[in-house]
Parts: structure tokens; C-alpha cells; sequence
């Protein structure tokens, strides 16, 4: 993809993680809420998704969107959500609508689909060979406030792809960490996201044809609870980790790994 990337939520975790392995990959423009403690390398601003001239103020001029930004708290209050993830969202979508932007990828979350999770339903009951994976055709079933923005969010995305003809990915992510997987922590490690498999996913967001999509982010664990088949379809999802690979020693993923 050509042109420039605005990236919202730069500050934060999932955004630490698609700079570290996609810095010179694209011409970025960050947003944070909050002046960075260092200065970045890249071309940023300082503003919030709920004011509107911010936002039209990051999104002057730019070609594709990496929409992070919000309160990630799972026991975030109504009001904030309200505020921030889904008056934020929509923002982000109307700037981008107005700039005639043509691709928007969301962060959204494990959560929007939440309530899923049921003592009948849990990740070391995978089974393969049957229907026991969601795969993001199902309908959202949250499990907190902020799970209902994400879903909102999706539901957003709908509007505007139909709408404006954006193409739009909406990324389910699971369990992001930096080093490795959660030790002792079976739902946790059926969720886990490297960082170098968190840059990918979002690269390939970028690069790939498609209208609007809804893909799960994890690695290729070998205990899943979410299908990835298709983030590989749409996307060409390739991860290269995978929590099981996790020794409790030596952690296996290659965290400097670079995605060409």
C-alpha cells in the first residue's frame, strides 16, 4: 500500500507492537492521547477520537487507517465507552468517510464475542474437526460494556463500508503480550497474540483485497478457542508463533522477527 497510514492509539500496546515490526514498512501519522515519553520517528499528533477536529486534523490527506484508540479497560464504565470507543469510532469513520479514505482497519476485540465463553464452551474443549471454533461469522455476544463497543464498532464499519464503499477489517485480538505467553493461564495461551504475529496481521490488513471483514487475531496456537482460517483466506494470514511452543525457559518466538 502506498500513501500514509494513520495510526490512533500509537501510545498503547497493540500499537508498540505494529511500529516495532512495521515502522518502515508505511508512511505513518500517529495520534496519542497522551504526549509520547519519547520522541517518535514518525510524523504525530496529540488529540482525542472524541473531538472531531482533532480528528479531522489527523486524518487530513491520509490513505489508510489503523483505528486503536479507545479506553481498553474490560470493567470500563458505560459513559467512557460511550465517549471514547463508540462516539470515538464513529468520528474515525466520518473523518475518514469526508477524506474519502479507502481502507479502515479496527481493533476490536475478544470480547465483542465474550459471552461465548460458556462451562460448555472453553478452549481446552477444542475440537477440531467440528463446529466448536467461532470464526467471526457468529453474532456478537459481549461480556461487558466494553465488549458492546467493539461489537458497535463492527457494526460502525458495516455502515460505512456499505456506505462509502471502505473497505474495512475489523481485527478480533486476543491476548497481546510482549515476551510471551501467559504461564498457568489455559484461556490466555488459546488467546495469545505475539508481537511479531500482531504487526503481521496488520500488515496484511493493509496489503490485502477485500470489502469488509471480520478476522481473529491470534497466533497459531495449538490450543484455539477462536478459528484463524479466515484471517488466512482473506488476508493471507501466516502466523509464526504459537503458545504451545512456550517452554516456560526459553521463549521460542522470535520477538525481533522482521515481516517482509
Amino acid at each position: 500500500m502506498d500513501g500514509t497510514v494513520l495510526l490512533t492509539g500509537a501510545g498503547g500496546r497493540v500499537g508498540e507492537a505494529v511500529l516495532q515490526g512495521l515502522s518502515e514498512e508505511y508512511y505513518w501519522r500517529l495520534l496519542f492521547h497522551n504526549p509520547p515519553d519519547e520522541q517518535p520517528d514518525h510524523e504525530y499528533l496529540i488529540g482525542d477520537v472524541d473531538d472531531m477536529d482533532d480528528v479531522r486534523e489527523a486524518m487530513a490527506g491520509v490513505d489508510a487507517v489503523i483505528h486503536l484508540a479507545g479506553d481498553p479497560r474490560p470493567d470500563a464504565p458505560w459513559e467512557s465507552v460511550i465517549q471514547h470507543n463508540i462516539h470515538g469510532t464513529h468520528n474515525m469513520y466520518e473523518a475518514a468517510a469526508e477524506e474519502d479514505v479507502g481502507r479502515f482497519v479496527f481493533a476490536s476485540s475478544n470480547h465483542a464475542v465474550g459471552s461465548y465463553e460458556t462451562p460448555d464452551r472453553t478452549p481446552d474443549m477444542y475440537r477440531p474437526e467440528d463446529d466448536f471454533l467461532l470464526d467471526g461469522t457468529e453474532l456478537p455476544r459481549p461480556g461487558n460494556h466494553y465488549g458492546i463497543s467493539k461489537a458497535t464498532g463492527e457494526i460502525i464499519g458495516r455502515y460505512y463500508h456499505d456506505e462509502h464503499d471502505m473497505a474495512v477489517c475489523n481485527i478480533r485480538i486476543g491476548n497481546l503480550t510482549r515476551d510471551h505467553p501467559p504461564i498457568d493461564y489455559e484461556r490466555g495461551q488459546a488467546m495469545w497474540l505475539s508481537y511479531p504475529d500482531c504487526a503481521h496481521i496488520h500488515r496484511c490488513a493493509l496489503e490485502a483485497d477485500y470489502g469488509f471483514e471480520i478476522v481473529y487475531g491470534i497466533s497459531d496456537n495449538d490450543r484455539k478457542y477462536y478459528s484463524i482460517e479466515r484471517a488466512k483466506e482473506a488476508l493471507d494470514y501466516d502466523p509464526q508463533d504459537n503458545s504451545a511452543e512456550w517452554n516456560g525457559d526459553d521463549h521460542v518466538a522470535d520477538t525481533d522477527r522482521e515481516w517482509a
